[in-house]
C-alpha cells in the first residue's frame, strides 16, 4: 500500500509560525497554496503544513523520525532553535522535541544504529 502524510499544524500568528518553521526546516516553504498556508515537503509524499487558525494553535503533537538524529539537531541549532525536550526511551530511540510560538509540538525521532 502506497502511503502519503500531509499533517496539519494550526497557528495563530502566521507571520510569526512561517519565520518559525523556516528556521526549524532550514528552508523556505516547498509551495504556498493561498494566505493562510505554508507547505513543506520532507520527503516524497510526506508534507507538514501551517495554516492559520486562530484560537486553536498549540495542540499539534508530530513526531518526524529522521536517519542522523544528531546530525538534525545540530542544524536546527546553528539556525538559532534549541529543543524543548530531550528523551531516551528504555529501547534507545531518543526524540528531541521543539515547541513553535504557539506551543505546537514538533518532535525528531531517531533509533539506535
Amino acid at each position: 500500500m502506497a502511503l502519503s502524510l500531509f499533517a496539519g499544524i494550526p497557528v495563530n500568528d502566521y507571520a510569526a509560525a512561517l519565520t518559525w518553521y523556516q528556521q526549524l526546516f532550514g528552508s523556505p516553504p516547498t509551495f504556498i497554496p493561498n494566505d493562510r498556508e505554508a507547505v513543506w515537503e520532507l520527503a516524497d509524499d510526506r508534507s507538514v503544513y501551517i495554516e492559520l487558525h486562530p484560537g486553536h494553535g498549540g495542540h499539534a503533537m508530530h513526531t518526524i523520525f529522521v536517519d542522523d538524529l544528531d546530525a538534525v539537531v545540530a542544524q536546527i541549532a546553528e539556525r538559532g532553535l534549541e529543543p524543548a525536550r530531550r528523551e531516551t526511551y528504555e529501547n534507545g530511540v531518543r526524540k528531541i522535541t521543539y515547541r513553535d510560538p504557539d506551543g505546537n509540538e514538533i518532535g525528531f525521532g531517531g533509533v539506535p544504529h
